[in-house]
């Protein structure tokens, strides 16, 4: 299985050019494109049941030896997140065919090769490849993001590509510095440096920022509330469960392996996580569109994930695992949910919305279950996420910031309540107009969010297992050792 580690980019780079030639038939484009991602999850479920004793495979492109090839590895962590991401690649590719979100001949070619790029980012094992495969997701996700070519949508794209492109710039600069002080950018070689947080501070702090921006951390998380809201609906709910996840799974991958997670920077860290999730929920208090206050929701949720980097031990890194698992699940529920309202009803704003639950059942339970879940409610995902952390934290004596994620997760749960009030609940606006609804486009529209709010229970059921391999995935953070000897040899 280690000589196929390239197949989750190169099968959708390979689709995604023949769904370009086939711009013309949308029938064969939407199939081509449904096929590879389901063949990428197919794929991931099997390299999942492969390294979940602990294992590590690794790929070397061209022949060189293990520091100076084009290498490939995947452990627990990174079979786990290629394949809830190619499982959301495929049910929001599903959602966009359903609702037929203004379906133009690019949309399939760059979800795919968005797809790649975060396929890559999971796989690749060095730090230069790390930023190509950013930049392939950040080439498509602006076209993605102003497909259209509304004025809002342009805006916001502005807003997001500058922003990205400096957090590129600043990655690519510490990539850079690295290979100047190291002689390499391959994690598993940089891994047997000595004192590595003292040799790489200039550069490992550029790294970190950078990542930081890309993971939408609080100070510079501003331009995600600017950028989702505009986006077409099946596009937002791509990018809500991928995007950011990347830099998150970047800070875990470089601050373990390459920083050996060095404490010195853990309060840092833990201050991070705090401030994050305090600064995203309540951006999120004021808000009036459904999708703007999922999105200020996204931001304050990064900081649980972070939590768990900060506390770096067995515990708080399965928790912090579990969390962005459960997360890019939910989340991605709900704004699918989002999408479902700005399909049938134009908007996703609270003043111009209610009686959902009556009209559309299924949506609206979908919509529920998620959110609940995102709150952190029994006995749903969010549940045992967050009691995970909450254990860890108080296992190594972070009592603040335990309180400061139940805290959290209290306004959570009454910005969730808001929108069901607001949406689901109460009486439709007497100027709202109605809007004939056949019963097969509903199901068919309401369908992808909820298999994901089933998934979401699923895992809540099922969540020593997923803690298990959460588990697993943590202790090859900790312990990279088979990590590092897949890459580069004993």
């Amino acid at each position: 299985m280690s000589r196929l580690l390239v197949l989750p980019v190169a099968i959708p780079l390979l689709a995604a050019a023949l769904t370009l030639l086939m711009r013309s038939k949308l029938a064969i484009q939407r199939a081509l494109s449904v096929a590879a991602s389901a063949a990428v999850l197919a794929f991931a479920i099997a390299l999942v049941a492969r390294t979940a004793g602990g294992e590590a495979l690794a790929a070397r492109i061209g022949g060189f030896p293990g520091p100076f090839a084009i290498s490939f590895a995947a452990d627990t962590f990174s079979a786990l997140m290629l394949t809830v991401a190619a499982l959301m690649v495929l049910v929001c590719t599903a959602f966009a065919i359903a609702s037929r979100d203004r379906e133009r001949p690019l949309l399939h070619p760059l979800i795919l090769v968005l797809e790649a790029g975060v396929s890559g980012s999971f796989l690749t094992a060095d730090l230069f490849n790390l930023f190509v495969f950013f930049e392939v997701m950040l080439i498509s996700s602006y076209v993605l993001l102003t497909l259209g070519g509304s004025k809002s949508q342009v805006r916001s794209g502005t807003i997001y590509v500058a922003t990205n492109l400096l957090g590129s710039t600043i990655l690519l600069a510490g990539v850079g510095l690295t290979y100047a002080i190291a002689g390499t950018v391959n994690m598993a070689s940089l891994a047997s440096l000595e004192d590595p947080l003292r040799r790489l501070a200039v550069p490992g702090a550029m790294l970190l920022i950078a990542f930081a921006v890309k993971a939408a951390l609080v100070p510079v998380h501003g331009w995600l509330p600017s950028a989702y809201p505009s986006a077409r609906p099946a596009v937002a709910a791509l990018f809500s469960g991928l995007l950011t996840k990347v830099g998150v799974y970047a800070l875990y991958r470089v601050y373990s392996v390459v920083f050996d997670g060095d404490p010195a920077i853990r309060t840092l860290l833990l201050v991070i996580a705090a401030t994050t999730m305090i600064v995203g929920v309540l951006g999120a208090i004021g808000r009036e569109r459904v999708t703007e206050i999922l999105s200020f929701h996204i931001v304050s949720q990064i900081g649980y994930m972070i939590m768990g980097l900060a506390l770096f031990d067995s515990m708080g890194l399965a928790g912090g695992i579990f969390y962005i698992l459960h997360h890019i699940v939910v989340k991605t529920s709900l704004f699918l949910s989002a999408g479902a309202l700005r399909f049938f009803d134009d908007t996703d704003s609270l003043r111009d919305l209610g009686g959902v639950a009556r009209e559309r059942p299924v949506q609206s339970a979908a919509f529920m279950v998620a959110a609940l879940s995102l709150a952190g409610l029994p006995p749903l995902s969010g549940f045992f996420a967050k009691l995970i952390l909450l254990r860890a934290a108080f296992a190594t004596g972070e009592y603040w910031i335990a309180g400061v994620a139940i805290a959290v997760s209290f306004l959570t749960l009454a910005s969730m309540v808001k929108i069901w009030n607001g949406v689901y609940w109460g009486e439709r606006p007497g100027d709202a107009p109605e809007r004939p609804l056949r019963r097969s486009r509903v199901a068919a529209v309401a369908a992808p969010a909820a298999t994901l709010a089933l998934i979401s229970i699923t895992i809540g059921v099922a969540a020593e297992g997923m803690f298990t391999l959460s588990e697993t995935a943590g202790g090859g953070l900790i312990d990279p050792t088979p990590y590092v000897e897949a890459v580069i040899g004993p």
